[in-house]
């Protein structure tokens, strides 16, 4: 174990404030599941279906923001600005050109993108109004996030936090006006719940803005910065960070994948696994944003290029994130107990999201280990390409043909289908133990 108060405390830093964030901003969708819960199966699972593409399209900005790690650590533990502030220009721009793209496309064919998630016309119909309106939400959010993680690689978390819960309390605001129809707004619906998440997330938008343009004073990055274009860091953005986005978002195609599975499995699959889906998805998050502090300290002693100190930074944090395994694991299954009763569904569907939430936090014991590994460690000291690798042999080899023979060609209990969807969860911890007990995964990617 490292005795250093250093490394904890740079550790701690930005791990708790980035998974309190996480949690946070997560809210935002997971308020949207609770208040369209109320009003009833089938507009719950019309909206959950929906939420689907924008779940993809979170996990290829969280590339993005991944991607950004490798380069932006190493040279924050180099102290070089002046490539940092470069980088900053090349992945803001690369985000908002990818967001708007896929903006324009759910908003042109909106029941096109429902039919990818289910055959079913009534949620269809229901969930193509809310994702029209929500993918206004997209280029929004791309911008925003990415600001705030870009800082989060330089230690600067305070602000993410700030946003995510004016975010939130934005969210739960319109959330209320907008569905119910209080205080002489129209009753929306889902589709208040839409407008009311495009609304949060313009106001993430407009503070992250100020502060990376008006506040930050180390990097200085103005608006005219987002407009130079740089073929050097480009290169390296392209060369070191796109294995990593196509990653994340190859794992968004995965759960897209199980998204169509599950969508035809009837309402009550769908609505316990959305139920479920939410709270699981909280603790990845809150486990994500811990592993970030990680991917930072160990991004910082590469670009030191201090290996000796990266390969003891490394065997302390999997120490550590096997103790947290065990909290955070213990947590959702107290949920289980009690979260499916906050819905207005059918008993059934609230002993099976009970059943789901369970498993779920069984499984989660080994997604925090390995969370720690590939999303801190190994891509802190640029192994990405490793963690991509992996994640798509999981994905697209075990986790997706398993899922369908369950569901429809061994027509298995409900519940033994949602464990095949997390069944790498249950290995993936043993993959990253090996690889880090060589020494292949150490990279420093920066420029002298």
């Amino acid at each position: 174990m490292v005795k250093e108060k250093e490394f904890y405390r740079s550790l701690f830093i930005v791990a708790l404030p980035a998974a309190f964030q996480g949690l946070i901003s997560m809210g935002v969708n997971m308020l949207d599941n609770l208040m369209v819960g109320s009003l009833g199966d089938l507009t719950l699972a019309s909206v959950s279906l929906a939420n689907q593409a924008t779940t993809l399209f979170t996990f290829f900005v969280n590339g993005i923001g991944g991607g950004a790690a490798v380069l932006i650590s190493q040279y924050w533990g180099k102290k070089d600005y002046e490539r940092i502030r470069r980088i900053f220009g090349v992945i803001l721009r690369f985000a908002t050109i990818a967001a708007l793209i896929l903006a324009a496309l759910v908003f042109v064919f909106p029941q096109q993108a429902m039919r990818i998630f289910t055959n079913d016309e009534e949620m269809i119909r229901e969930g193509a109004k809310y994702v029209r309106i929500v993918c206004l939400s997209y280029p929004l959010f791309a911008i925003s996030n990415t600001m705030v993680v870009m800082l989060r690689w330089m230690e600067i978390v305070k602000i993410g936090l700030v946003i995510s819960s004016v975010s939130l309390i934005t969210n739960f605001c319109f959330n209320y006006l907008l569905i119910f129809g209080k205080l002489g707004f129209p009753a929306m619906g889902a589709e208040g719940a839409a407008v009311a998440t495009v609304i949060a997330r313009l106001f993430e938008l407009s503070i992250a803005a100020y502060y990376l343009f008006c506040k930050e004073k180390r990097v200085c990055f103005r608006p005219k910065h987002y407009f130079t274009h740089d073929r050097e860091m480009a290169s390296d953005f392209l060369h070191h960070s796109v294995p990593i986005i196509l990653g994340d978002s190859q794992w968004g195609l995965v759960g897209t994948a199980k998204a169509m599975l599950i969508g035809r499995l009837g309402v009550t699959m769908v609505s316990a696994n959305s139920i479920a889906d939410v709270f699981l998805s909280l603790a990845m998050i809150f486990t994500n944003g811990l592993a970030n502090g990680a991917c930072v300290v160990v991004g910082k002693s590469v670009g030191e290029k201090d290996y000796a100190k990266t390969r003891r930074y490394s065997n302390t944090i999997q120490i550590v994130f096997a103790g947290l395994a065990v909290i955070v694991s213990g947590v959702v299954m107290l949920m289980s107990l009690f979260v499916p009763s906050f819905y207005n569904v059918s008993e059934e569907t609230r002993r099976l999201a009970s059943t789901f939430l369970m498993i779920g936090a069984l499984t989660h014991l080994g997604t925090c280990y390995h969370a720690a590994c590939f999303t801190g460690i190994n891509r802190g000291a640029g192994d990405g390409k490793f963690v991509m690798k992996v994640d798509m042999i999981c994905g697209w080899f075990v986790v997706i043909p398993l899922t369908f023979l369950a569901g429809f060609v061994f027509k298995w209990p409900l519940w033994a289908v949602f464990l095949c969807t997390r069944i790498d969860q249950c290995y993936k911890w043993i993959i990253a133990f090996i690889r880090l007990r060589g020494n292949k995964w150490i990279k420093n990617v920066t420029r002298d």
